[in-house]
């Protein structure tokens, strides 16, 4: 999730936990969950959805996203020498499903708990407020919903690494993003994440 569309980075900050190193000596496995995802629609177009399309359409959205940071983070890993592996997003969200753990309900969940769920050792989770879909996907169904067609101009995200063993946070990275017409998930997200990455701990 490059560039079709040109991104533009407004606001930027990176958080490494001081003792990152010591909390994650010895970390073999990372699960990336789905994204919580905000789309401020218009009014007018809120109208000519129901409240059951709109949440599908932030779900499918939420999924989108973390399948495209899986899929970078996969290129990422062939490129350079990580210290960690990255849970299949298959395993990742069956489990989920399986413990019935939901967008909906996923904050009632601490990082620790969800960690000991997956089985893995930290975990990456992630909020999208966009104006329109990212995705390709989601796009297309709000295009067939209320006519709007294209992907998002603008949009924050934020992405959170946690410790499951004590819950703390490892790393975080808030960007606020501006982009042309066109681009898509993947685009965004090796927008976002191509110098964020040079400064993930995990990377040797």
């Amino acid at each position: 999730m490059l560039l079709i569309g040109e991104v533009y980075c407004q606001t930027k900050e990176i958080y490494v936990n001081p003792n990152f190193n010591s909390l994650t000596k010895d970390h073999q496995k990372l699960a990336i969950l789905p994204f919580k995802t905000i789309i401020k629609l218009r009014p007018k177009q809120m109208e000519k959805m129901s409240p059951e399309q709109f949440n599908q359409l932030q779900k499918d959205e939420g999924i989108a996203v973390q399948s495209a940071l899986f899929s970078y983070f996969l290129k990422r890993k062939a490129q350079h020498n990580f210290k960690i592996t990255f849970q299949d997003l298959n395993t990742t969200n069956a489990l989920l499903a399986k413990n019935n753990i939901t967008q909906e309900n996923i904050e009632r969940v601490t990082p620790k708990e969800l960690a000991e769920i997956l089985e893995v050792d930290p975990i990456i989770t992630g909020i999208l407020l966009t104006d329109k879909p990212m995705s390709d996907g989601a796009s297309l169904a709000m295009g067939l919903l209320v006519g709007f067609y294209g992907s998002t101009n603008s949009g924050k995200c934020a992405i959170s690494i946690n410790d499951g063993y004590t819950g703390e946070l490892l790393w975080k990275y808030d960007k606020t993003l501006s982009r042309s017409l066109g681009s898509d998930t993947n685009s965004i997200i090796n927008a976002m994440m191509r110098k964020a990455s040079r400064k993930l701990p995990y990377i040797q």
